[in-house]
């Protein structure tokens, strides 16, 4: 193990990262509901302790009012980490996010820059059904201006954390709500720059790219051996906007076969845009696995019906490859 390398969980390795942040530069604070506990999932532990509530900032329960303040200290020249909690409640303050963080850099010529991290946990969280399971990384992609991140592991989720503080642009930071607990190593000597994916596997009879929590379930398929005789390239996308296109397109040419799989409903899913574009610059057959069009449901069975799985990963494999 390096000398720089320790075993972490997803919530230490962004707590680690942050505190880096602040120590190096007095501008970077955080603020956002209960950050002076810790947050909800334990990512912000010790660091009102550490760095004074004038730095991890305690609000009022308004996510619109948080953001706004976020934007406002941004084009101050402050680095504000913003925390939604969940990306669901980041849905009260989408105009401070759309037509204010996104824009202002391209409206006023460059003269603003809004240089904040917004954190908003994405994806299904056991038990807590419709309102508090979502993953809407394609409604962000979607917009000018805006960088996506969808850190899987510890180690992403220090390195695209510290990447996104240095960005100088808006970034939309999706954790996963259950990964929180998950545990790595984490090296703070290796960068992990914006839009590089990471391969999984190489492989050459089909091509998978997936995100977020889609990168546990191939692992676990992985080590199952759940695949069989067939040798996927797995591509762990890291981040949506700017995605690699280059290591997407490379594999997709060569095994002629692409898969995108995500937690997000499929329909109009960010796995449509990867897709189409490999078909039409590679001409390869593409296959799509998300979550049925549906809201994630509070009983345990109908959850299930929204959640990837392994089962459903090596159905959609064979299916492609039949094609």
């Amino acid at each position: 193990m390096s000398t720089t390398a320790s075993k972490m969980t997803y919530a230490e390795a962004a707590c680690a990262a942050l505190r880096e942040a602040m120590q190096a530069d007095p501008n970077v604070i955080a603020l956002g509901e209960d950050l002076g506990r810790g947050g909800v999932f334990g990512q912000y532990r010790g660091l009102q302790q550490e760095f004074g509530a004038d730095r991890i900032i305690d609000t009022p329960i308004s996510e619109s009012n948080i953001m706004g303040s976020a934007v406002g200290m941004a084009l101050a020249g402050v680095r504000p980490i913003v925390e939604m909690r969940v990306i669901d409640f980041a849905l009260c303050a989408i105009d401070e996010i759309v037509n204010q963080a996104a824009k202002n850099r391209f409206m006023f010529g460059g003269q603003g820059r809004v240089p904040l991290v917004a954190r908003m946990p994405i994806g299904i969280w056991s038990a807590s059904a419709a309102q508090h399971s979502q993953s809407l990384e394609a409604w962000f992609a979607h917009i000018p201006g805006l960088v996506v991140a969808t850190p899987a592991t510890p180690q992403d989720n220090y390195g695209l954390l510290k990447s996104s503080m240095a960005s100088g642009d808006p970034v939309i930071y999706m954790e996963h709500k259950e990964l929180w607990g998950t545990t790595g190593e984490v090296d703070t000597a290796l960068a992990v720059p914006l839009g590089v994916g990471k391969k999984l596997a190489d492989g050459g009879d089909l091509t998978i790219v997936t995100w977020s929590r889609g990168v546990g379930i191939c692992q676990q398929a992985l080590e199952q051996g759940a695949f069989g005789a067939i040798k996927p390239d797995i591509i762990d996308l890291r981040t949506i906007w700017p995605w690699d296109r280059a290591m997407v397109m490379e594999s997709a040419a060569r095994t002629g076969r692409l898969l995108v799989m995500h937690e997000a409903v499929q329909v109009a899913g960010f796995g449509a845009e990867i897709a189409a574009s490999a078909a039409e610059q590679t001409g390869c057959k593409v296959k799509r696995l998300g979550s049925p069009r549906i809201p994630v449901g509070y009983a345990q069975v109908l959850e299930n019906e929204s959640r990837l799985s392994v089962a459903k990963l090596i159905a959609a494999t064979q299916a492609l490859l039949k094609q």
